[in-house]
């Protein structure tokens, strides 16, 4: 099960902007999506999710875009739980671009557990709770992302155990 997991993808045209670069909603796309992949990846499906009565929502987005990233480019989008209270998480991501080791952006979400039904906050189960390892170190996610820089460019998506 991964701790942090890494998507490699290269950036499609319909993602660019009126100023060339990538859109910043495309961010919170890519985010949204493998936050379900990362969680799918931990045992916490869709339809597990649906069967226990629960949803994530989302409270809070924070993006820093420090590079803009253009059609074509292949990057890497990163992400890991950097902590758990009683009814949220905080989920961080990094969009890395190999080809010149450069982070792009840096990101997080506060998310909330509901229960499905009425939407109103609930504890975190602790069968929930144990399936995610909180990695508080970013500098862990930067060595891992220097470590595979040197070791060339990935070819799909993987998790990281760490």
């Amino acid at each position: 099960m991964p701790r942090i997991l890494v998507r490699d993808f290269t950036v499609p045209g319909a993602a660019i902007d009126v100023n060339r670069h990538v859109h910043n909603l495309e961010y919170l796309r890519w985010m949204q999506d493998i936050a379900i992949e990362h969680s799918a990846a931990r045992g916490w499906t869709q339809e597990r999710y649906q069967a226990a009565g629960i949803a994530w929502v989302v409270r809070s987005h924070s993006i820093e875009y420090l590079r803009p990233a253009f059609a074509g480019d292949a990057l890497s989008l990163l992400t890991w739980v950097a902590d758990l209270r009683s009814r949220s998480s905080l989920r961080k991501y990094l969009l890395w671009r190999p080809g010149d080791r450069q982070v792009l952006a840096q990101a997080e979400t506060r998310w909330v557990l509901v229960e499905a039904g009425s939407g109103r906050a609930r504890a975190i189960p602790g069968e929930l709770r144990s399936s995610f390892e909180i990695v508080s170190d970013q500098d862990e996610v930067l060595g891992l992302l220097h470590h595979d820089a040197a070791a060339g460019p990935h070819t799909r998506a993987k998790a990281v155990d760490g």
